[in-house]
């Protein structure tokens, strides 16, 4: 099912010896839990400022989730067809060449997941306020970060357990919410239904960028191929748990900034940045600060143990390719790639004590999307040149699906490139140096196992 070390052809269980595989169900509460963090929490106040209209917000993010199952079902066919941990540095080395896939590789195993561990918990430390003032936020956000690593540590039984209940208690918070805000909230003079000034709202600039921001708020749909390595049937599997993921999702953002917008006055809400706390304050009164930020902490430990779980796969399967990288391959007799989550770890409380989490976040965003687009366009690029492949599952609507998801991630990274151009240039910077260092490895012949399309 994974690919083997370098140098040896026979093909072994990635999990042989540990006794435990994920469901379908666990798959799918990782993909819930990465994709919701605090985005959905905080953007509505800066879209309303521009789109005043109930209808044109909820279509936006009605479109933002439409626009992540496209690229739900170019990476489930992906996922099919090369059943290996690790995401984008398995699929673009077998779509293109090693060296491509180790750029992703490089990019993810470093701090494209420490860094949003980082941020997610800076953000528990902030909202964990409202329910222990006195707390100094960088300790709640040190001691969420551990206390999640020693659970991953201790195997992936007890970290499927973990994931499952603090991704269900997320749900159950989040629908008792939802349910609450249309009960219980005094309702606000919005419609919903659309109206003539809606189509220029939709055709708008302001539209268009903030379709960026939802899209963020979307990132996470692909979780379940950085671990399909330890999931059961993955090529049924991981195609279904990142679609029922992101359709859950897709439910709970449209229902949320539907309850925000019903709950409290769009006048309150523009240009503010903790709109689930006014939302709540509307609904609960005073406690509301209090019941919204304990609903966002528990969300927040769910994001970051997914985060935490993901992220070293990615350093494993490297680490299983690569002769210098070998340390990060080991794994506990529970499943554990135990070197692999401790070097994440390092990373995350590094930049949760240098605050440099937040200047990381913008120079790899344009790194993130670059290697997201690619993957998609591999679909395209292994349909025309390797049309033999087995495919298990094809992606439903090719070629429409992969072009919308290619047309959008486009425009994000031009919008990238024109707003935010040192980030950009730095991100870049970023993805040369794993080029460099895949040199370095090649010349001393430590050469990555995934060398192309045939190669299982």
């Amino acid at each position: 099912m994974a690919g083997s070390h370098t140098g040896s052809a026979a093909l072994r269980s990635p999990l042989s010896g540990t006794g435990s595989t994920v469901s379908v169900l666990t798959a799918t509460a990782i993909v819930v839990a990465d994709m919701v963090g605090v985005g959905v929490f905080t953007s509505l106040g800066f879209q309303v400022t521009d789109i005043p209209s109930g209808f044109s917000i909820l279509l936006l993010w009605i479109v933002g989730g439409i626009v992540a199952l496209c690229g739900v079902f170019s990476y489930g066919e992906l996922g099919a067809m090369f059943p290996r941990s690790s995401g984008e540095y398995n699929f673009l080395g077998r779509a293109y060449h090693p060296a491509f896939g180790f750029l992703a590789g490089w990019v993810s195993a470093t701090v494209g997941f420490a860094a949003p561990v980082a941020l997610a918990a800076m953000a528990f430390g902030e909202y964990g306020r409202a329910i222990l003032p006195d707390a100094p936020p960088l300790v709640l956000a040190m001691g969420v970060v551990w206390l999640v690593s020693i659970v991953q540590l201790s195997g992936l039984r007890h970290s499927s357990t973990f994931q499952l209940i603090a991704t269900i208690l997320k749900v159950v918070l989040i629908t008792a919410f939802l349910v609450s805000g249309f009960v219980i909230a005094t309702p606000q003079p919005v419609s919903f239904v659309p109206s003539p000034p809606d189509l220029a709202y939709v055709l708008s600039a302001p539209f268009a960028i903030s379709l960026v921001f939802v899209m963020y708020s979307f990132s996470g749909w692909n979780a379940a191929t950085y671990i399909i390595g330890e999931m059961r049937l993955p090529e049924r599997n991981v195609p279904r748990a990142m679609l029922f993921g992101t359709l859950i999702v897709l439910v709970f953002y449209v229902a949320l900034n539907a309850v925000f917008l019903h709950s409290a006055p769009i006048d309150k809400l523009a240009g503010q940045l903790d709109v689930a706390r006014i939302s709540g304050s509307y609904i609960f009164g005073e406690l509301g600060g209090r019941i919204v930020g304990a609903m966002i902490c528990v969300g927040l430990i769910s994001s970051i143990s997914a985060m935490m779980w993901i992220g070293p796969r990615v350093m494993m399967t490297m680490g299983e390719d690569i002769p210098a990288l070998r340390l990060f391959s080991r794994r506990s007799a529970n499943g554990a790639p135990v070197y692999a989550i401790l070097f994440q770890l390092a990373v995350a409380s590094l930049m949760l004590f240098t605050r440099s989490f937040e200047a990381v976040l913008d120079f790899i965003q344009f790194a993130l999307l670059f290697c997201s687009f690619f993957t998609v366009a591999g679909v395209i690029k292994l349909r025309i040149t390797n049309p033999e492949l087995p495919r298990p599952y094809r992606a439903w609507g090719y070629p429409v699906t992969p072009l919308v998801f290619l047309l959008v991630t486009a425009f994000m990274m031009y919008y990238l490139l024109t707003q935010r151009p040192l980030q950009s240039a730095l991100g870049t910077l970023i993805m040369i140096s794993g080029l460099l260092i895949y040199a370095i490895f090649r010349k001393r012949g430590d050469r990555p196992a995934t060398e192309g399309p045939g190669r299982e």
